[in-house]
This record gives C-alpha cells, sequence and structure tokens, in this order.
C-alpha cells in the first residue's frame, strides 16, 4: 500500500463495482460483472461494512450503475456481448429501499438497444444516457420518476446527426459516433459529457426543451473520451468552474494517461479551460489503458475532490487555485489477490466525509483524511 493524507478505516471484499454511492446509513454498489447486479452495504459502522442485500443480474448484462434517495433506489440495466435472456430489456429498475436490509422491485422503464449506461438522479427526475429507437448512438432523457410504477419521459436531448428516424443527416462516417455518457444536474443546468464530442452545457429552466448553450471536445487533439462534466457548486476565487474528465479508455491512438481539466464557465456560452489535473510524475509516456484518470466524486464538499485513477488509485486534488490544482494525498491500496493490478472505478464522499472507493475487479476500501 501507497498513501499519502489518507489513512484506511475499513475494508469490504466484495465483487468489482462500476459505482458506489452512500444515502444515510448505507452505500449502494452497481456491479460490473454478472451475476451481481446491486449491494447494499450497511456502512452505520465503517470500520465493518457488512452486505445486507444483494440483487443479480442475467447473463452477458450488467447493473453498474446505482442510486438511492428518499427510499428509492434506481439501478441500470445494459446489455454485454454476447446473447441475454429473451425478457431482458435495457433501462432502468426501480426498488423501494424504505427498508435497504429488504429492497422489492417496484417496476422497470424499457428500452430497445443497449440500454442505459449511467445516469444522475435527483429524488424526482433521472437524467440519463440511453440507446432509444431512432436514434444512433446513446442520447439524454429525462424520465420524471416520482411515480416509479409510470415513469414518464419528460425531455431529451441529442446531437444533430443523431436522429436517423427524422431524417437527420449522419455526420460522422468513417468517425467515431456521438455517444452520451450521462449529464449532472446543477440548478437549472445539465453538464453532459459525449464521450469523443466533449461536453455540452444545456439549459433545462423548461425541463420538456433543453437548449444547447455551449460545450467544447478536447478530442482528438487529446484521444481520450469524456467522462464526466462535474460543474463545482460554489465559486472558486470568485470564478464558476466545472471539473471535466477524460477517461482513459477508447483512445483513439496510443497516448499517455488520461488526465482531467479545469474549465472556467463563468461566461457559459464560452467555456475555457485554464488548468490540467494529474498526479506529480505521471508524466507524458504511453502507457496501457486503464492507468490514468476515470473520474471524480461526483458529490462535491470543498475544493479537495477525490478522483478515481484507475491503476493510481485514490487521487485527491485541492483546486483552491482553480489555475494551479495540486495534489494533496493519495491511496494506493495492494490490488485483490489474483488480480495484477488496481483498477479503481468509483469514488464518493458520505456525510460524515469518509471516502469510498470501489476497484472494477474487486473490493471496496473506506477512507478518511489523515
Amino acid at each position: 500500500m501507497n498513501a499519502h493524507g489518507i489513512k484506511q478505516v475499513g475494508y469490504l471484499d466484495i465483487a468489482g463495482g462500476g459505482q458506489v454511492r452512500v444515502d444515510g446509513n448505507h452505500a449502494y454498489v452497481g456491479h460490473m460483472e454478472f451475476p451481481h447486479g446491486t449491494s447494499i452495504v450497511d456502512v452505520s459502522d465503517p470500520k465493518n461494512p457488512r452486505i445486507v442485500a444483494e440483487i443479480g443480474m442475467p447473463t452477458n448484462t450488467h447493473s453498474h450503475k446505482v442510486r438511492a434517495q428518499d427510499g428509492l433506489m434506481v439501478v441500470n440495466h445494459e446489455r454485454l456481448g454476447g446473447e441475454q435472456p429473451a425478457d431482458f430489456s435495457g433501462g432502468l429498475g426501480f426498488y423501494d429501499v424504505s427498508d435497504p436490509n429488504n429492497p422489492k422491485h417496484i417496476g422497470d422503464w424499457n428500452t430497445p438497444g443497449k440500454g442505459v449506461h449511467r445516469f444522475d438522479f435527483d429524488g424526482k427526475y433521472v437524467y440519463f444516457s440511453t440507446t432509444i429507437e431512432g436514434y444512433i448512438g446513446n442520447i439524454m432523457l429525462i424520465l420524471d420518476v416520482s411515480d416509479p410504477l409510470k415513469a414518464t419521459e419528460v425531455g431529451r436531448w441529442w446531437i444533430p446527426g443523431q436522429w436517423e428516424a427524422g431524417g437527420e443527416e449522419y455526420l460522422w462516417e468513417g468517425q467515431v459516433g456521438p455517444r452520451c455518457h450521462h449529464p449532472l444536474r446543477m440548478g437549472d443546468r445539465l453538464y453532459v459529457s459525449y464521450w469523443h464530442h466533449g461536453f455540452f452545457i444545456l439549459d433545462i429552466s423548461d425541463i420538456s426543451k433543453p437548449k444547447h448553450i455551449s460545450g467544447f471536445a478536447t478530442s482528438p487533439a487529446f484521444p481520450h473520451p469524456e467522462h464526466t462534466a462535474l460543474p463545482i457548486p460554489f465559486p472558486v476565487q470568485g470564478r464558476n468552474v466545472m471539473i471535466l474528465a477524460d477517461e482513459d479508455v477508447a483512445k483513439l491512438r496510443p497516448h499517455a494517461p488520461a488526465l482531467a481539466w479545469v474549465v472556467d464557465i463563468t461566461i457559459e456560452q464560452q467555456p475555457l479551460p485554464i488548468a490540467t489535473i494529474q498526479p506529480e510524475g505521471q508524466g507524458r509516456e504511453i502507457a496501457p489503458p486503464m492507468t490514468g484518470c476515470h473520474q471524480p466524486s461526483e458529490v462535491v464538499t470543498g475544493t479537495e475532490i477525490p478522483f478515481a485513477w484507475f491503476a493510481q488509485g485514490l487521487r485527491i486534488f485541492d483546486i483552491a487555485d482553480p489555475y494551479a490544482p495540486k495534489q494533496v494525498a493519495w491511496f494506493q491500496p495492494d490490488p485483490a489477490p489474483g488480480v495484477d493490478r488496481l483498477s479503481t472505478n468509483d469514488v464518493t464522499i458520505d456525510d460524515r466525509g469518509l471516502i469510498y472507493i470501489i476497484d472494477r475487479m474487486r473490493g471496496l476500501h473506506i477512507v478518511e483524511r489523515a
């Protein structure tokens, strides 16, 4: 183990995960690989986390993203390669978790194609990336789940050229196709990462008619896709800023590990990158995929931003000076038995300030700043 400024509080030997999020005294883990779907973990004693409920997934599918709020748990359903059971559909699943020890399936929202990848959830609306009939690639959809038995679409947005059924001209023949990764909401704005096509800021003051404000792409100059567009919910040195995280996968060409950017969005019609974020010593040497950046914590509690940095574990950067972010702490545990190297996939923070990291291969660590 290699750590600085962080100490381990607890550990749970658990199947690899794509997302971890905490609500109250329970952590919700969405798993990467079937038959594991979602695990609910009691973290009231963070030194001794324990699984209290598990939900499975069928062959060649996964449910690797999860959110819970006000007694409702939302999970994604997505197809992997190979054949799935005939009755499987991609989409979203809804569960009553008023008793987290006994989750009860309420219903599903189904869609053709691969299904839902990642989403944001505010207790009433789900904002997500999905395949949908008539469109090429994933687009952004907004669903009202105030009554999960009658989940209702209230808005959608896509890059012009994706709506094949509407006769739009496809603009990317022979190039990387468009694909919404996921939106994040802050106020009446959505910050939407769109893979190799960059990110977009959308006005949702009329939630039924999302409107494009601005955006840009770091690709192809940097060949990594955009994973997360994370707005910081408070001014930093009098500026409104956003973290734009490249993911260290799906590179357009061999390249050094992915990094993240600080983007000034004070003038939101003209977003401006003002700094990069990467560990000291990462360098610019070509490296295998899943060496560099994956994503920041979507829960922001201050200027110290935790990142899941794939093979380099948890990295915390302070953006108090947004023009010169500093790495202030890190936690790089040993890989789980039988695993060649770390693959830290997601990170979040709970109300106690504890930090949770899930490895996509195996293991959940609970840590805190030292």
